[in-house]
């Protein structure tokens, strides 16, 4: 897919996220908005993977450690059609398949996430064993910043380092809010290039609101130069929702009926001019 057509897509499911969030009346609002981009780009420029057949062996794997974003997970893959449009309507109902955040039950995901700090080191496992098996599939993980207080994660950025597992590409959603605030009030994280290169990671920054951008390091990662991939993905929290961009406690959040019409007139609006 290229860049116009990337563009026009993340707003279609900006849109769509949300409608799924008011209806289910429930969501982490401004994280699923911060990362749909990056996961635009994965699911329809990067990633080998076929709704078809979600376990083909040489698929390649992705994990969102932030499994409370998981909204936009949801959105992304009913859009490529591993989860029927039904299922995606009735989020937020009694005994409804997909819950609050992912599970394996789930055609296209990978892992049970949510609790936060264990997607990287699952991630790890993955990376070694295709690794062992000299097998060509890559692994994609996505964390949160405010994730990155969890101490797990680093011993899992160590062993990735220890077994060179440039088939391993981590990212951090770093949109600089969490739950209970900004992030360098509640755990501060800087230097974040200073600190994943010290474990020896391939460390590149990227502006994650941005397409161009987020297709342009996709694209340049350099899978045989024997080390693991972190992108640091500068993002918006409530990104394309403007009077949820840059406030906390959109972290989770349901619109009242006049903010969920100015949401989709506001997104509307870039979708219509995508389209002329």
């Amino acid at each position: 897919m290229e860049n116009k057509d990337l563009k026009l897509k993340a707003e279609q499911l900006r849109l769509r996220l949300i409608q799924l969030i008011h209806d289910g009346h429930t969501g982490h609002t401004g994280g699923d908005l911060s990362v749909l981009n990056l996961m635009t780009v994965l699911y329809n420029r990067i990633l080998n993977v076929d709704p078809k057949n979600p376990k083909m062996p040489e698929r390649d794997r992705f994990i969102l450690s932030k499994g409370h974003c998981a909204e936009a997970l949801y959105c992304v893959l009913a859009d490529k059609g591993f989860i029927a449009e039904e299922e995606l309507k009735a989020y937020g109902t009694y005994h409804a398949h997909l819950g609050g955040h992912p599970d394996v039950t789930i055609p296209g995901v990978e892992i049970n996430s949510g609790a936060l700090g264990h997607g990287l080191a699952v991630g790890v496992g993955i990376a070694l064993s295709a690794k062992m098996d000299q097998k060509g599939y890559h692994t994609f993980v996505v964390m949160g910043d405010g994730e990155q207080a969890e101490g797990s994660i680093y011993e899992a950025a160590m062993a990735a380092n220890k077994y060179h597992l440039d088939n391993l590409v981590a990212f951090i959603d770093r949109n600089g809010l969490q739950i209970s605030g900004s992030t360098e009030d509640v755990m501060p994280l800087e230097n974040i290039r200073e600190r994943w290169t010290a474990f020896g990671w391939d460390v590149i920054d990227q502006n994650g609101d941005d397409i161009d951008d987020i297709v342009k390091v996709l694209t340049s990662i350099d899978f045989n130069n024997g080390k693991p991939h972190l992108i640091i993905s500068h993002t918006t929290k409530g990104r394309g929702v403007s009077f949820m961009e840059n406030v906390a406690k959109w972290h989770h959040g349901v619109p009242t009926e006049e903010q969920y019409e100015q949401a989709v007139k506001e997104i509307t609006e870039r979708v219509d001019e995508l389209t002329c």
